[in-house]
């Protein structure tokens, strides 16, 4: 974890005053409860399930569409964590699955759950396909499981969100706000709660985790040198969702305290020390096509070809935020962890409504992109939304 936080510029972990003061608190939560994670696989899901499993629960289930990345996580947690006495099931379905439906009968009622599923990258809105996926992931599904949730008594409905969703420049940050805001909407006695997260470095299909596979394979690095991102570590991940879930009020967001003048970071900075730390000298060149041409011989002298590029693809940003200026934040509560609280989501248009057109554009035998973007600008009016005709794809 050293290694990453020197990556991102930062000297210490966050939250380890946070979960100090509340470890007492956290374990007491969790040691007498059921606990279903919807993506509890994936790169947040893995460490929110083995901040749970150290806290040894009375009951641990786990789904996630990824077969493979479930036996890592189970593997994982069997060659570092062991075993407990509480009941754990690790099974590999869709959330929005029949099979999920038939698991939640048999399995139901839980005490917690956790939604950390997601279409988390904005190349994935480039088509009508995607953004249809997307638009199930992100708000859909996230009506179905919280409405099981909440029918089954559940205590708590978290669902995890993103650093995008606030004044979203892109589909997926505005897929991310509009699930915000139906949980907003909710009035059931379980009480939801969420969680903006910065960038995960070196999360599965991440920029981070993709120089990773490029030095593996010897392949060139690139990467935009003009967008800077917060970024956190995958146990800051786990711990940021635990403090919401456990901690946190109904209809609160929380989001790591990061300071914008230290600790928003471009990637290309990040793909320099990367190299740095391997024992390379990063080589900026001009083209995708002189990177890919002069690998071989630049390896040899210990450097390492990066083409850097000013961002033109559809949906950067330049940096994130994690609120706006007429957020009711409460800066007090935790050292390290901001708290958005009071969100009343009556104001804004009834996402039930987005859902069900939704439903009835899926019901065709086919659909527009337009279609299903121009539904998504009326229901978050606060998308800024530039289609440049380019998108990552086209991107070395």
């Amino acid at each position: 974890m050293n290694d990453i936080l020197k990556l991102v510029g930062r000297e210490e972990g966050l939250f380890q005053k946070d979960i100090q003061a509340y470890d007492a608190i956290l374990r007491e939560a969790i040691k007498g409860s059921r606990i279903l994670v919807i993506g509890g696989a994936g790169s947040i899901g893995q460490n929110v399930v083995k901040e749970i499993f150290k806290r040894k629960p009375k009951l641990l289930h786990v789904v996630d569409i990824s077969e493979n990345n479930m036996v890592e996580l189970v593997r994982d947690i069997r060659s570092s964590l062991g075993y407990i006495d509480g009941e754990t099931a690790f099974v590999p379905i869709c959330m929005g699955s029949q099979a999920f439906e038939a698991f939640w009968k048999a399995y139901a009622p839980y005490d917690y759950v956790f939604n950390l599923a997601a279409m988390k990258h904005v190349r994935s809105e480039k088509d009508q396909f995607s953004l249809m996926r997307m638009i199930q992931t992100n708000v859909i599904y996230t009506q179905k499981t919280h409405q099981l949730a909440a029918k089954a008594g559940a205590k708590k409905y978290f669902a995890v969100s993103t650093d995008k969703a606030e004044s979203p420049a892109n589909l997926m940050g505005a897929t991310k706000r509009i699930m915000e805001i139906y949980l907003t909407q909710q009035n059931e006695d379980t009480a939801v709660s969420t969680a903006r997260f910065a960038n995960v470095a070196f999360s599965d299909g991440s920029l981070l985790h993709g120089f990773n596979a490029r030095f593996t394979k010897r392949q060139p690095l690139s990467a935009p040198c003009d967008i800077k991102r917060y970024f956190m570590t995958g146990p800051e991940a786990g711990i940021l969702c635990l403090f919401s879930a456990f901690v946190g009020n109904n209809n609160e967001i929380y989001f790591p305290k990061l300071d914008p003048n230290e600790n928003l970071i471009t990637f290309s900075q990040i793909a320099e020390r990367f190299l740095e730390a391997h024992g390379f000298k990063p080589e900026i060149v001009a083209s995708e096509e002189e990177a890919r041409q002069r690998v071989n011989e630049l390896i040899t002298q210990k450097k390492w070809p990066c083409y850097f590029f000013a961002s033109d693809t559809t949906g950067e940003k330049p940096f994130e935020e994690f609120f706006s200026p007429c957020d009711n934040v409460d800066w007090l509560r935790h050292k390290d962890l901001g708290v958005i609280k009071n969100i009343d989501g009556s104001d804004e248009k009834d996402i039930g409504v987005f859902i069900q057109s939704v439903k009835n554009i899926e019901a065709k035998d086919t659909w527009d992109k337009e279609e299903l973007v121009e539904l998504i600008k009326i229901f978050c009016p606060t998308l800024s939304h530039l289609d440049t005709g380019k998108f990552l794809d086209g991107k070395m």
